[in-house]
């Protein structure tokens, strides 16, 4: 194998790794070179999260946090299994269709069981 046959073979791949790199990094580069960096109080404040970011580090959570994390991901999952459900439904007919929807109905029960609990409850 000559260095000819390598230039042709592989110059694609190249080209691709040049145009990938290049089009991650340019949109990074047009931000450093256009944003401008203006802190202000209400940048600086605490969002999304309850408290402030820059506390003591061993302070408590409160439980309802990791409450509504973990019924995102339970219902995050839920919506994981479907769409491959979704792509095979011709090919596994009723069954398929019973079984997705026992699975829904378990899901709901779960749902309204963490309804009733005041999980999905903020004060």
């Amino acid at each position: 194998m000559g260095a000819e046959y390598l230039a042709t073979q592989y110059a694609p791949i190249f080209v691709f790794i040049v145009v990938a790199f290049a089009m991650g990094a340019m949109p990074l580069m047009l931000t450093v070179m256009v944003a401008t960096q203006k802190p202000n109080a209400e940048k600086l404040s605490a969002y999304e999260c309850g408290f402030e970011a820059f506390e003591d580090a061993r302070m408590q959570f409160d439980v309802r946090f990791y409450l509504v994390a973990i019924l995102f991901v339970i219902f995050d999952i839920e919506t994981a299994f479907m769409f491959p459900w979704a792509v095979v439904l011709d090919a596994i007919g009723l069954f398929g269709l019973i079984e997705m929807l026992l699975f829904l109905v378990i899901l709901l029960v779960g749902y309204v069981y963490a309804w009733k609990k005041g999980a999905l409850q903020w004060e």
